[in-house]
C-alpha cells in the first residue's frame, strides 16, 4: 500500500488505493497506521479525501471546532459524500454551533436515561418475539431474521412509524449506505421515496397526534417560537436521521457482536452463564468490530497540521475509527478480543459535541439482543465456514452481507 507526501499541491500527493480496506481491513489499517497519521486516499465517493489512522489524532480531531460538519465549508467541487435534498440535509451529521446546539437541544430530550430505560421491556418483549419466529426451523440468516429487524421495530415504535411504512426501510437504507454500482441511480430513487416517506408521515402526525417522539417534535416545532424553533426542513431531517442512525448502526453493532462472541467461544460462554457482564463487554465489542470504520467526514475551517501533514481548508477529512481502535500506542493487545481488560475510551459512537445521542438506547438494545440470544440459543454457531463470511464492500460502514447461524 502506497504512502502519502507530507503536503498537498495543487492537486495533492498521489492517492492511496483503498481496495485493501475492503478486502482485509485492519491489516491495510495497521499497514496506513504504521507508514504515517495521514494519507490521502479516494473517499467514499471516489473524490480525494485525507485519511488520519491513530488514535490521539482522531480523538482530538472529533472534538476539535477548526474541523466543521456542515458541507457548506466543504471546497469547491472537494465535498466527498451523497448529496441530499435540504429537507434530509438539515440534520445533525451536517451542523455545526450554534444550529447544531439547538437542534441537539430538543433531540436529547428524546433520549434522557429514564426514558431509555423505559424502552428495557418492550426491547426485551421484541427480541424474544423475533427469535420465537425463526426458534423452530434451527438456522437463519441472524442478519436479516434478528440484527436487522430489532432495531427498525425499536427506532419505528419509538417514532410512531405506522407498521405498513417500514416494509421498504432496509433497501432504501442500503441503497444510501452502500451503493450497488450495478445499480447507478438506485440512491437517488432511493433519497426521493424517503423524502415522500417523511414529508406524508409528517403531515400525518400533524394531522392526528400520537404519543411518539415524532408527534412530540413536530409539537415543538410548530408551538415554539424565536430562535430556538426548528424550521420544517430541520424537522423533516431530523426524522430522517434519527430513522436511519437508529437502524444502521445498532444492526451492524448487533451482529459484529455476535460474529466477535462466535469467535472467542471461552468469553462467549462466560457471558451465557454470566449476562450481567455484558454491559462491561459492550464497550470492548464497539472497539474491537464497531458498525463504523469512519467518522463523519469533516471540513477544516483553516489550514490545520497533522503529524507534519498540512490539510488545506475545505478539503475532506475522514477519521478512520477502525484504525484508531487498533492503534497500539493507546490500547494493550489492540488486536486481541478481551472484555477483562476494562479498555476505555473508543469511539464507535463519537466524542466530543457529536457524541451519538441515540447511544444509550443503542447499548440496550445490543446488550438485550445479545442476552436473549445466548439464554435462548445454547447451540448457537456458525453455519457456514468463517472464510465464507463477507463484509460489506464499503470503506465506511462495518457490516456483514449476511450472517447465517444454526443452533
Amino acid at each position: 500500500m502506497q504512502n502519502t507526501a507530507n503536503a498537498a499541491g495543487a492537486d495533492g500527493p498521489e492517492l492511496v488505493d483503498t481496495a485493501p480496506m475492503i478486502e482485509d481491513l485492519h491489516p491495510a489499517l495497521a499497514q496506513l497506521r504504521e507508514a504515517g497519521p495521514v494519507h490521502r486516499i479516494a473517499g467514499t465517493d471516489g473524490r480525494p479525501a485525507w485519511l488520519v489512522t491513530r488514535y490521539e489524532d482522531v480523538r482530538r480531531l472529533f472534538a476539535d471546532p477548526r474541523l466543521a460538519l456542515d458541507n457548506r465549508h466543504a471546497a469547491p467541487g472537494d465535498y466527498s459524500g451523497f448529496s441530499l435534498p435540504p429537507a434530509l440535509d438539515r440534520n445533525l451529521l451536517n451542523m455545526d454551533p450554534p444550529d447544531h446546539t439547538r437542534v441537539r437541544r430538543l433531540v436529547v430530550k428524546a433520549f434522557t436515561p429514564g426514558r431509555v430505560e423505559k424502552m428495557r421491556e418492550p426491547v426485551r418483549r421484541i427480541a424474544d418475539e423475533l427469535l420465537d419466529a425463526i426458534e423452530p426451523d434451527g438456522r437463519a440468516d441472524l442478519l436479516a431474521a434478528y440484527a436487522g429487524q430489532l432495531p427498525i421495530i425499536v427506532i419505528c415504535d419509538l417514532l410512531g412509524v405506522p407498521q405498513r411504512d417500514r416494509r421498504d426501510f432496509r433497501a432504501w437504507s442500503d441503497a444510501l449506505i452502500t451503493p450497488d454500482p450495478a445499480r447507478p441511480r438506485a440512491a437517488k430513487e432511493a433519497v426521493g421515496s424517503m423524502l415522500r416517506f417523511y414529508t406524508g408521515l409528517i403531515a400525518k402526525k400533524r394531522a392526528e397526534p400520537g404519543d411518539d417522539l415524532l408527534s412530540d417534535l413536530i409539537r415543538v416545532r410548530d408551538d415554539e417560537t424565536g430562535d430556538g424553533r426548528l424550521t420544517e426542513d430541520e424537522l423533516t431531517s431530523l426524522a430522517f436521521l434519527i430513522l436511519l442512525a437508529g437502524y444502521e448502526n445498532t444492526v451492524h453493532l448487533i451482529a459484529n457482536s455476535v460474529l466477535t462472541l462466535l469467535d472467542h467461544p471461552k468469553t462467549l460462554q462466560e457471558l451465557r452463564e454470566d449476562p450481567s457482564g455484558l454491559a462491561a463487554a459492550f464497550d470492548e465489542l464497539a472497539r474491537y468490530e464497531g458498525p463504523a470504520s469512519l467518522g463523519i467526514r469533516r471540513f477544516p475551517l483553516e489550514a490545520i497540521e497533522i503529524g507534519g501533514v498540512t490539510i488545506p481548508a475545505g478539503e475532506t477529512v475522514l477519521l478512520s475509527v477502525a484504525s484508531a481502535h487498533r492503534d497500539p500506542a493507546h490500547f494493550e493487545d489492540p488486536d486481541g478480543f478481551n472484555p477483562h481488560l476494562g479498555r476505555s475510551g473508543h469511539l464507535a459512537l463519537g466524542h466530543g459535541i457529536h457524541y451519538c445521542v441515540g447511544a444509550p438506547l443503542a447499548r440496550i438494545e445490543t446488550e438485550i439482543a445479545l442476552a436473549a440470544l445466548l439464554r435462548r440459543f445454547p447451540g448457537l454457531r456458525l453455519d457456514v465456514p468463517r472464510e465464507r463470511l463477507r463484509w460489506r464492500p464499503s470503506i465506511r460502514a462495518r457490516g456483514l452481507i449476511s450472517l447465517p447461524v444454526a443452533w
